[in-house]
């Protein structure tokens, strides 16, 4: 779509722009939780107000930057990490005006700094892991003020810290794993009070020590993956007698990539062997079955529509003896239900679907299908129904979208085309809704855009104009007639 047709067509689309949608931890919440923030995500009428977006502040003056990392909508502002050049990387927020944008806590003097990582929203709080030099890494919070940052407790006395890990809303809990220097790396829990924040179950006992932790929630249940000298798979309903062994392998065996899809886990099992399982979990031991073999190792695991969706290979030594590439896969949690979507890109190769992301009731993702190049699809989860959104950059190279994200009324994203470099764009969904937002690093060099955070009135991400380095910038969203008369 043509700039001045977007313009024109802004005339009535951008006329509003809108209410903030929860942050983008859907998938940790229960799911009731789930379904109601994926409601309001449908529903959302805010849009952007126009196509320029502005450098809120110049944290770091000068090439550097201040390089924002960890974006996340708190309570009522951005909530994130950068170095100013002076105090080290620390918590800042933002409420998208320069003056409304600041250093939230100086956690560790100097030039050092903490480190913040790991920022995970619960209810009005966000957590978050750092070391204040003293302490080690621990548990912090905050409320986006600068009283309301505190370190929540120091689990392992000592400079040494506990380390926390694996964050993971469940039941309005954050659970996460630490070290406190006594039963090694276990399941701990935080209601955000030091006494509340405790040791949940001791799950390696006998002096064993565990690593390779995954979390995850799906449905009533909080999923916990690890490895001692054997790979274990557990659930639990938060009650001390509710932990549940699903599976035990051999060491040399994997399970990764824990993927809710509503009260269901699907994960992947490799053992040690060319070939990976996708399985699936109602929570129970006789509910946990392998569906398929794969030759390649699934990726992109999403769910969509009550069912999962991934790309990866066909053809194993079991069952099917010729190989084909790299596609687009779904699953309803049986085995004759797990099959091919579309075969994009005939043959060995594949067309090798990345960054699976559902908006307005669409599975949105990248593919080439070897004739224009890495573009942006969209299906419907059927075969008819999976086509070639766009084709930003003509010919077989194209365009790689990447940070796929929807917010509002748009999808956003960056793209890399001749003559732009790597820019933001936003889409609206249907055919032929793609707009180029304003050159951030005018001319062929590209300003990287990162992830799309909406929090309040804008939607935030981070750049690099080619002058003040990498920094934070924000797009205008409104609700419907907030925006006014859009620049022409």
């Amino acid at each position: 779509m043509s700039r001045i047709l977007a313009s024109a067509v802004a005339v009535v689309a951008f006329a509003g722009c809108g209410g903030a949608v929860p942050d983008e931890e859907i998938a940790g919440r229960g799911t009731g939780e789930a379904a109601v923030e994926q409601a309001e995500a449908r529903t959302d009428s805010w849009a952007p107000c126009g196509f320029t977006a502005k450098r809120v502040k110049d944290i770091y003056p000068g090439p550097p930057g201040s390089s924002p990392e960890g974006l996340i909508h708190a309570d009522d502002v951005l909530v994130f990490s950068g170095d100013d050049g002076t105090h080290g990387r620390e918590p800042w927020s933002s409420s998208g005006e320069g003056h409304g944008t600041r250093l939230l806590k100086d956690l560790r003097a100097g030039t050092a700094g903490s480190d913040p990582t790991l920022f995970t929203r619960v209810g009005d709080t966000v957590f978050f892991v750092a070391d204040d030099g003293t302490s080690g890494r621990e548990l912090w919070k905050t409320d986006g003020t600068p009283s309301g940052t505190r370190r929540v407790k120091d689990i392992q006395p000592g400079a040494i810290g506990s380390d926390p890990r694996n964050l993971t809303v469940f039941k309005g809990r954050l659970y996460f794993t630490a070290d406190d220097g006594v039963h090694g790396r276990e399941l701990w829990r935080s209601d955000g009070t030091s006494g509340g924040t405790r040791l949940v179950h001791n799950l390696t006992p006998d002096a064993l020590t565990a690593s390779g932790y995954e979390l995850a929630v799906a449905g009533d249940f909080l999923y916990i993956k690890y490895i001692t000298f054997r790979v274990i798979l557990v659930r639990t309903d938060g009650t001390a007698d509710g932990f549940v062994q699903l599976l035990n392998f051999v060491r040399d065996n994997s399970i990764r990539t824990l993927t809710a899809v509503g009260d269901r886990l699907f994960f992947i099992h490799n053992n040690d062997e060319p070939e990976w399982s996708l399985y699936v979990t109602d929570g129970s031991p006789a509910g946990t079955r392998r569906l398929r073999f794969f030759p390649d190792d699934p990726h992109d695991l999403a769910a969509f529509h009550g069912q999962l969706y991934f790309a990866s290979g066909r053809g194993t030594l079991f069952d099917e003896p010729d190989y084909a590439g790299d596609e687009l896969w779904r699953s309803d949690g049986t085995v004759s239900g797990t099959v091919l979507v579309k075969d994009l890109r005939p043959g060995v190769e594949g067309s090798v679907p990345r960054g699976l992301t559902v908006f307005k009731d669409f599975l949105f993702f990248t593919a080439d299908d070897g004739v224009h190049g890495r573009e942006l699809w969209r299906s419907d989860g059927t075969e008819i129904g999976t086509l070639l959104l766009e084709d930003f950059e003509l010919g077989p190279v194209g365009s790689s979208p990447e940070g796929l994200v929807g917010h509002g009324t748009r999808l956003f994203f960056s793209a890399d085309t001749t003559g732009r470099g790597r820019e933001p764009w936003m889409h609206d969904g249907g055919i032929d809704g793609a707009t180029p937002l304003d050159e951030i690093a005018p001319g062929p060099a590209s300003s990287s855009p990162g992830i799309f955070v909406r929090s309040g009135w804008d939607l935030f991400f981070a750049a690099d104009d080619g002058v003040t380095g990498r920094e934070l910038w924000a797009l205008p969203f409104r609700p419907p007639g907030r925006c006014g008369p859009p620049a022409l």
